[in-house]
Formats: structure tokens, sequence, C-alpha cells
């Protein structure tokens, strides 16, 4: 497998011009910023990862329905398949991100902030179940593109916070979870490596709503783009 060159990729993030967002993504955004503050901090990128996992839930849910009543259509058996294979995988993946930021407050003896409190968290994330359920089975494709533009987001987030944080360079891992989701040297390249997953998140997305066109490709990327 080619070795992937974080800093470069991360550089790469800072330097792409966003996604053109639609008005649903910019007031979603917007929104996230009232309640979180437009600062970049490891509590706002928790309450993202929080989120992150939940449309991929409900995609699950929704295929395994399509499933059962399609069973007879080979092909739709085998596309809603791959929507659940890659789901399961991008819901644990996103896991070990909220996983490894709280690690990283706790070493940094960060508390939560105030949207944090469960009841409050509790209803962000209900509402946005309510959205990512309406989405998945009303519009699905409409749930990928939206789904493409939160990744998109979440992708240059972590390369902005990557570049707020000089010292992240020289803050060694030694945090047995944090190796085990990434075999890198500093604190830097942790985060470097979750802005990639986001983007590889983002291209799957962009993928399954039948917008390949902008995928992002990169030396070392997973084989999911087509040629």
């Amino acid at each position: 497998m080619t070795a992937i060159d974080l800093k470069s990729e991360q550089q790469a993030s800072l330097s792409r011009t966003r996604y053109r967002y639609s008005i649903a993504a910019q007031f979603f955004f917007f929104a996230m910023d009232l309640v979180t503050g437009r600062k970049l901090t490891l509590g706002k990128a928790k309450l993202l990862e929080i989120l992150a996992s939940i449309p991929y839930r409900e995609w699950e849910i929704r295929q395994y329905a399509k499933i059962t009543l399609r069973y007879k259509n080979a092909n739709k058996v085998n596309q809603s398949r791959n929507v659940i294979e890659w789901g399961r995988h991008a819901q644990d993946n996103e896991y070990d991100h909220l996983q490894v930021i709280h690690i990283k407050m706790k070493e940094d003896g960060l508390k939560d902030p105030w949207y944090l409190w469960p009841p409050i968290t509790f209803f962000i994330v209900l509402t946005y179940v309510v959205m990512s359920k309406f989405l998945a089975w009303v519009n699905i494709k409409g749930a990928y593109h939206f789904n493409a533009q939160f990744e998109d987001h979440a992708e240059h987030i972590y390369a902005q916070m990557v570049s707020m944080h000089p010292e992240w360079e020289d803050q060694s891992v030694t945090n047995d979870h944090v190796e085990k989701y990434a075999d890198v040297a500093s604190w830097a390249d942790v985060f470097r490596r979750i802005g990639l997953d986001e983007r590889d998140h983002r291209n799957k997305s962009f993928i399954f709503c039948d917008k390949a066109e902008f995928v992002v490709k990169y030396e070392g990327m997973p084989p999911y783009a087509p040629e």
C-alpha cells in the first residue's frame, strides 16, 4: 500500500475550494455555529462526530427494508448491501474519531462545553435523527448529497484545526486506543488522518448520489473511486 503524506493532504484540503453548499447545508452549518460559536474547538469537533454517524445508521435501516421487500431482485439487493457495508464501516470510523477527540480533551484537561451537557446534546441528536430519517426515506440521493457536504465541511475543519495548533506537531501519541486508530507519531498527524477519513466519506457520498465528478483523489486512497 502506498504511504500517504498526511501533511501534504492537509495542505491540499486547505488549498481546495469548498464544495458549493446547498441552502439547506448552509443553514445547517449556520445553526451549528449559533450553538457552538464560530471558533474551531475540540468540543465543536466532538459534537460533529456525535452527529456524523447518524445518517449512516438511517441509511442502513432503509436498505434493510429494501432488501426485505425486493429480495428477488439481485441487483437491488447488491446495491443495498454496498450501502450497508459502507455505512457500517463509516459509523465505526466516526465513532473512532469521537473517542480520539475525547481522549485528546482529557489529556489537555479540557471540559465539555455547555452544548455537550447530555439533555442539550440529546435534543440536538434527536433533531438530526429526525432530519436524517426523513431524507433517507423521502430522497436517499438527497441524503447522500447532504452528507457529502457535511463531510466536506468536516474535512476543512480538521485541516484548519491542525493549522491552528502547531503545538500538536510536537505532542507524541501515547494512548493505545489512539495508536490503534492511527499509527502516527504526533497528534497533528492524528487529526490529519481524521480529516482524510472525512474526505473518504465525502467522496463515497458523492459517488452514491451520482456526482462522482466531485471525488477528490489522492495518492494511496482506498480503491472506491471510478477510474
